[in-house]
């Protein structure tokens, strides 16, 4: 077997009450309902008023458009001067599939409204050559093109240097993003993005094919005489994207989905757009279930762009009437498809043996290169080694074929670096992908090598970047240093393989299928349930090749089986992706598989997630149970902390909640109310709870959040205040005002001494007061930078304290990184925590005693 190994776990989940079981019966009363109600339950989806709207789209209420408030309306304003001037519009899209679904989208709806191809054209950047986001070459091509408004999908949100070119070239700009936001508004006619609303807002989670959808929705209800096709028209291409894209299918994305897969499946009976019904059924899909968008039509759409670059014709894939020229571009789609599993096998082969010669205990991040890989395929090959080995991955090609140029648009009007950073000359630049694993922030990992890199965008989990081949060795040291200073190295474990049910053989089939269809569409904080199934055995196995259209066998490989366990005679069929036949255990083992229908074959079938030899070692046994560890992280009430507290041996009174922690329940049971910011901190917990024998409540909360640049004032204004008053202060009491670490605490220190203060230790409190060539101006604010406490402090621009500037940004860095390490700790789940503390615990028990 090749699998890495990996913890196993299988929480028992806890019994879901009447009520709940009842409202799933209500809803499909063919079924039991336990299973369904039972995950339901234990996902959070526990409001009464909440399940209905869950299980059946109709019964749910979607935001209004015009939720967008202001920057909806002035959108909408523009497009109207536009129509009515016959002014030319560009839609600018990108070339994955939410890029390219959401320009679709545009085109189809805003198509209602103007000529295309005269009044309305799309541009959709080339991946190999250009890479996401608005640029200044591009801009060029429509302003001599006539285009007066560009209207971007899926980016935009930080592109400020190309807008305010743009804006110099008489184009104005409406960004339809839902990409993270940079501290200041691009100057952009209208921004809609659904990071401005709260992260509980039921638009937050919108991919960008759903923002681009919400803006046609608005234009169809402003102007509603003008189209002539239905909006609801748009939905498959919707629910193409926001699967594809893994955002949560939470509030509107899960609507949106829902309803977009009801339009989707009645593209075979009924092709009203042919470029989807004949990719359907090139991959032998009906459209009826979301993996089939996400194994589907999702990777064939953005194999294009990874392959040849430009995915400009999967617009008219998707959009185009002409059956016949669907079918040619659905081909080349499906070859596209064929050399990227290919490609990406062979990457990985290759990434693997590099991997062999690396102490991976000593590497955080892993960074590899090499000059014959494919820039289209990186992502997702370290997207695969990110999720085996639990840490940052960098994959970077180094043909060398670009040089930077200093004298190009591009440096000119988009390069992040200070500019205070040395000329440039040209020299060959590698591009890479990077991606994320735990949890771990990788947009300011790479962010803070910005003095090494040429470009670099993304978000915390995955991030694109190109930088001199030279400084790669340098990038590698820095990012691994940075993150070990932040995670030890024995933290970075591979994600454990959770089971939500443990299952026999005799249960796979229709009703369970039926039972856990109920919770689709799955995605992001709703993962397809995984089953657990032990002591089972295989056989019946053959594997073969993929075969292209054209009949040639590709490097990519499936498995067929049958599984078989004591509770029935007959087996289960099953397929294993990507793997062998050779890798499936000879004899009794342990699985978790996903239960599926295959519509090609017309039968239900397993799709083998993980699987593991059954041996003494790895049977889960009572003896590495940890069941000490109680979950009351964000429990606001005193309702649900008296109801978390029935988990603990002795239930505890109402008085003794953890706002006075002192009194609950000490015989047996420890309180965690500081959120921790690393695993390090958490193992210290873990350890006196064992040597105590005490079970471990972490009860922490997420504070409100409070932006870095505002604690920085915070802590300036408290110097300036005890350095008037001579009063002391220790480092709890700063640690609790500023909820910051001893670290950032540190950080902050080095400021106030390049700001002219004077830090002393003494009586256990520290004293903070003016240095005597700055004492008398102590109260003049322009002793304080005020460059270091807004959102540009970043870029170093204090020219009279160019060293506290260093130390300013260093500072801000640190508190927003352990405020995203705090969010983790919050949201982590408790399998996760349980996980490392059995590993914490029986390592340090086989370490004590060896015998």
């Amino acid at each position: 077997m090749t699998e890495t190994p990996q913890n196993w776990q299988n929480q028992p989940l806890p019994q879901p009450p009447a009520w709940l079981i009842q409202a799933v019966r209500n809803h499909a009363p063919e079924l039991p309902g336990n299973y369904a109600a039972t995950l339901l339950w234990y996902r959070g989806i526990q409001n009464p008023e909440q399940i209905p709207g869950f299980l059946n789209p109709k019964l749910y209420q979607p935001a209004s458009p015009f939720e967008f408030g202001l920057e909806m309306n002035w959108a909408i304003e523009r497009i109207q001067q536009a129509r009515n001037s016959a002014e030319k519009v560009a839609i600018w899209g990108d070339f994955d599939a939410d890029g390219i679904t959401s320009t679709s989208v545009l085109w189809d709806g805003l198509g209602e409204f103007f000529a295309q191809n005269y009044q309305l054209t799309y541009y959709i950047p080339n991946r190999l050559t250009e890479s996401h986001g608005l640029n200044i070459t591009g801009i060029d091509a429509l302003a001599k093109s006539g285009i007066s408004l560009i209207i971007t999908c899926d980016t935009g949100s930080t592109n400020i240097a190309e807008i305010e070119y743009a804006t110099s070239l008489n184009i104005d700009t409406i960004v339809t993003d839902h990409h993270t936001l940079p501290d200041d508004r691009p100057p952009a006619t209208a921004i809609i993005n659904p990071r401005y609303f709260p992260p509980n807002h039921q638009l937050f989670n919108l991919s960008g094919v759903g923002v681009a959808y919400k803006l046609v929705e608005a234009l169809y209800h402003t102007l509603p005489d003008i189209p002539q096709r239905p909006l609801t028209d748009l939905l498959e291409l919707v629910a193409i994207g926001l699967i594809a894209d893994l955002v949560q299918l939470t509030g509107d994305s899960r609507y949106l989905a829902q309803i977009g897969i009801q339009q989707l499946q009645k593209q075979i009976a009924n092709p009203t757009r042919p470029g989807v019904a004949k990719l359907l059924e090139l991959c032998k899909r009906s459209g009826d279930r979301p993996t089939d968008i996400s194994f589907g039509l999702g990777p064939r759409i953005n194999a294009v762009s990874r392959i040849q670059g430009d995915a400009s014709f999967c617009v008219e894939l998707l959009t185009s009437r002409d059956k016949k020229r669907c079918e040619e571009l659905a081909n080349l789609t499906e070859i596209a498809n064929s050399r990227r599993k290919s490609l990406q096998k062979d990457v990985a082969k290759d990434a693997a043996n590099k991997l062999a010669k690396l102490d991976l205990s000593t590497t955080s991040v892993i960074v590899l290169s090499d000059p014959q890989w494919p820039v289209g395929v990186l992502g997702l090959v370290a997207g695969q080694i990110a999720q085996e080995y639990g840490r940052p991955v960098i994959l970077f090609s180094t043909e060398g074929s670009e040089e930077i140029n200093e004298n190009s648009p591009e440096m000119q009007f988009t390069s992040f670096l200070d500019s205070e950073s040395p000329t440039l000359s040209p020299c060959k630049i590698a591009r890479g992908s990077a991606r994320s694993a735990n949890q771990i922030d990788l947009y300011q990992l790479v962010k803070d090598q910005a003095h090494l890199l040429h470009r670099f965008g993304g978000h915390p989990f995955a991030a694109g970047l190109s930088l001199p081949v030279e400084n790669i060795p340098l990038f590698t040291d820095a990012v691994n240093q940075q993150l070990r200073q932040q995670y030890s190295t024995d933290s970075l474990t591979a994600a454990p393989v959770q089971a939500d049910l443990k299952i026999t053989v005799s249960e796979l089939g229709k009703d369970l299928f039926q039972e856990l269809k109920l919770l689709e569409p799955c995605g992001m904080g709703n993962p397809a349930p995984k089953l657990l199934i032990e002591n089972c055995w295989f056989d019946n196995l053959w594997n073969q090749k993929i075969k292209d259209l054209k009949g040639q066998k590709v490097e990519y490989i499936k498995t067929e089986f049958t599984i078989r366990d004591e509770s029935s005679d007959t087996g289960f069929p099953g397929i294993w992706w990507g793997h062998n036949q050779n890798e499936v255990p000879q004899g009794r083992c342990d699985v978790t598989v996903e239960l599926d229908f295959n519509t090609y074959k017309s039968r239900y079938e397993v799709r083998l997630v993980s699987v593991r030899e059954r041996t003494e070692e790895n049977q889960i046994n009572s003896l590495t149970k940890i069941d000490w560890i109680v979950d009351w992280r964000n429990t606001n009430n005193d309702e649900e902390l008296l109801a978390a507290s029935t988990n603990l041996e002795s239930p505890m009174p109402i008085d003794n909640l953890v706002d006075n922690s002192e009194k609950v329940d000490r015989e047996n049971s420890i309180v965690l109310k500081e959120c921790p910011a690393s695993w390090d901190e958490l193992r210290i917990w873990f350890r006196q709870a064992q040597h105590t024998q005490k079970k471990l409540a972490i009860a922490y909360t997420l504070p409100p959040p409070v932006a870095p640049q505002q604690i920085c004032q915070q802590l300036i204004g408290i110097a300036k205040y005890l350095s008037r008053t001579k009063k002391p202060v220790t480092r709890q009491q700063l640690r609790q005002k500023l909820g910051i670490s001893d670290t950032s605490l540190q950080l902050g220190f080095k400021t106030l001494t390049y700001l002219g203060f004077q830090i002393h230790y003494r009586d256990r409190a520290f004293h903070i007061a003016r240095q005597p060539e700055t004492a008398q101006h102590q109260d003049a604010p322009d002793q304080i930078p005020k460059p270091l406490l807004d959102s540009q402090s970043i870029q170093f621009s204090v020219p009279n304290s160019p060293i506290a500037a260093r130390f300013a940004a260093q500072f801000l860095a640190a508190v927003s990184e352990e405020q995203f390490r705090r969010k983790y700790f919050c949201e982590v789940p408790l399998s996760t925590i349980q996980s490392i503390a059995r590993e914490t615990v029986f390592q340090e028990d086989s370490t004590a005693n060896p015998f």
